[in-house]
């Protein structure tokens, strides 16, 4: 099974290409700085790694993403390489087949406009209206239909 599941912040805006002959077919490509969740002291804050995305999929992310936004890319991991001036290249990339937003784009363009990279307000803060409701003392686990 090749399955990848990622969430980071685009290091520039997505850049489309189509390809040639008579089908010719979205190519969009962007980086994805991923936060390493355990490092070593020396080791970077981050993995920096190369999206691909095809057909509408790619005209989506060219047309809605932007550099500092956050998204979730699921999709699968491709090796290749190819030759140049007689040195092999390796490459690796993420095929998209899944991408969406991870944040609302009110919070994006705050980050934009204050520099920051992370939501302003803490993590553990709840909007006023999250959907939820307080559960009373009077809750028993055999209401709990499974």
């Amino acid at each position: 099974m090749n399955k990848v599941m990622l969430m980071g912040r685009l290091t520039r805006d997505p850049e489309i290409r189509y390809s040639q002959g008579a089908n010719s077919i979205a190519v969009t490509r962007y980086s994805l700085a991923v936060d390493r969740r355990f490092r070593k002291e020396s080791d970077p804050e981050a993995d920096f790694l190369n999206i691909v995305a095809f057909g509408k999929a790619g005209e989506f992310a060219e047309k809605y993403f932007k550099k500092g936004m956050k998204v979730v890319v699921v999709g699968r991991l491709q090796t290749g390489r190819y030759e140049k001036d007689g040195v092999t290249h390796y490459t690796t990339d993420i095929i998209a087949e899944e991408q969406h937003f991870a944040e609302s784009k009110k919070s994006f363009e705050g980050n934009q406009e204050t520099g920051f990279s992370r939501p302003a307000r803490p993590q553990s803060a709840l909007p006023e209206d999250d959907g939820f409701a307080p559960i009373g003392d009077d809750f028993d686990d055999d209401d709990i239909p499974f």
